[in-house]
């Protein structure tokens, strides 16, 4: 292997001075010209809403008509070259040689340890050219793996503007606006529909949905080209908040809340394997070396010491950061994401627990919930079963060509 890995993000004396503050994205100027609650939030070091109007009404549009989300901050990563197919296989846990030009995969990548960094979508725009994006940065340990490989690394989270435009109208918004090429597209594909303007029906929340990529440059007109297609088609813009509820009714998980990334974790046990979060499927050992294989074999083998599961909770008091208890005595666990499923008409978690239960035992469990009434605080212990995720999954998610809703 030749050591001839290429930095070619901008060089720090190129810069012209260190940022204060959050930053803003792209689309920021449309964004605060719809922002009715000054509710926003911090993402990868950018100003991102959190509620533009209300929750109830940004959720049901989601599920109801279409949606756009800025998706800008998400961390971006290119890597390319002769060997750029080799470091990718080496960072994931799954076999990448399997994934064709214009397509997606979901993947995850481990440390030696086998505990996972974080989990992210890998995009191929060619045999030797991949992008990367995840929610923690990870930059300095790509540059780690790439080591002694010929392949080009680049940070681009800041080169290129992203939305997530999700919803049963989604696809008609996209076709109204001169996109209908997107037509053909299946679920994790991804195409150039026009010069510098690419699409991939990707998304994360279990829905009909697509996400947008461009130059910074282009994001206003693209943006505003996307709205006055979608007058018809009950398009609204929207924050995290709703998006949240979406993606845990789809039971995806989320770096930060659902585990914690292995390289911020700073005490012992508190990081988790893939066999934990329920990835073992994403683990391929026939593939040849990745990062932390060695350690994965080993924990293979025996019984895993805590399961990530879908939780379906009686009645309908929120049961966030809630904890989990056998009989209602034992602690066994605790709730990592939670939301009342408004479509589903379901209290649904997403939960942590304690092996055996989640592995071999599911009998019995309940979860501790405190209700704030009126000052006082009353405790509660809602009986929950184990279920299957996701919790909803419309059939219009794999629809091809999608319906005009």
């Amino acid at each position: 292997m030749n050591e001839m890995i290429r930095d070619t993000s901008t060089a720090a004396g190129s810069r012209k001075g260190v940022e204060r503050g959050l930053k803003t994205t792209p689309f920021d100027a449309r964004l605060k010209a719809l922002d009715l609650t000054r509710d926003w939030m911090w993402w990868a070091g950018c100003a991102s809403p959190a509620v533009l109007d209300t929750v109830e009404s940004e959720y049901f549009a989601i599920r109801n008509q279409a949606t756009l989300y800025d998706i800008s901050p998400i961390y971006k990563y290119r890597i390319s070259g002769p060997e750029a197919e080799r470091v990718v296989n080496r960072l994931v846990t799954r076999d990448i040689r399997k994934l064709k030009p214009g397509r997606v995969a979901y993947a995850i990548w481990c440390d030696e340890d086998g505990m996972v960094i974080d989990d992210g979508t890998i995009f191929r725009f060619g045999e030797s050219d991949f992008r990367l994006c995840c929610q923690e940065p990870q930059y300095s340990w790509l540059l780690d793996i790439a080591w002694g490989f010929d392949v080009e690394m680049s940070d681009e989270t800041e080169d290129v503007a992203a939305l997530a435009l999700q919803g049963p109208t989604s696809f008609s918004v996209l076709e109204a606006a001169g996109l209908g090429d997107a037509r053909s597209m299946r679920p994790f594909d991804l195409r150039e529909v026009e010069p510098g303007l690419w699409i991939s029906r990707t998304g994360f929340t279990g829905d009909l949905g697509y996400e947008l990529w461009i130059s910074p440059g282009a994001a206003l007109p693209l943006w505003d080209r996307l709205w006055e297609a979608g007058r018809l088609w009950g398009l609204r813009a929207i924050g995290y908040r709703a998006m949240d509820i979406a993606r845990i009714e789809a039971g995806f998980v989320m770096t930060g809340a659902d585990f914690i990334s292995s390289h911020r974790a700073t005490r012992t046990g508190r990081t988790r394997s893939a066999f934990e979060l329920g990835f073992g499927r994403l683990v391929d050992f026939g593939k040849g070396h990745f990062n932390g294989r060695r350690a994965l074999l080993k924990l293979s083998e025996r019984e895993p010491r805590h399961m990530l599961v879908g939780l379906d909770i009686a009645g309908k008091a929120p049961a966030r950061d809630a904890l989990v208890y056998h009989r209602g005595r034992k602690e066994i666990g605790r709730i990592t994401s939670a939301a009342w499923s408004p479509t589903a008409k379901r209290n649904i978690a997403l939960a942590e627990l304690a092996a055996p239960f989640g592995v071999t035992r599911s009998d019995r469990i309940f979860v501790e919930i405190y209700v704030n009434k009126e000052g006082r605080w009353d405790r509660v212990m809602a009986p929950a079963r184990i279920v299957e995720r996701p919790f909803y999954r419309p059939a219009r998610v794999r629809a091809t060509p999608p319906k005009p809703f």
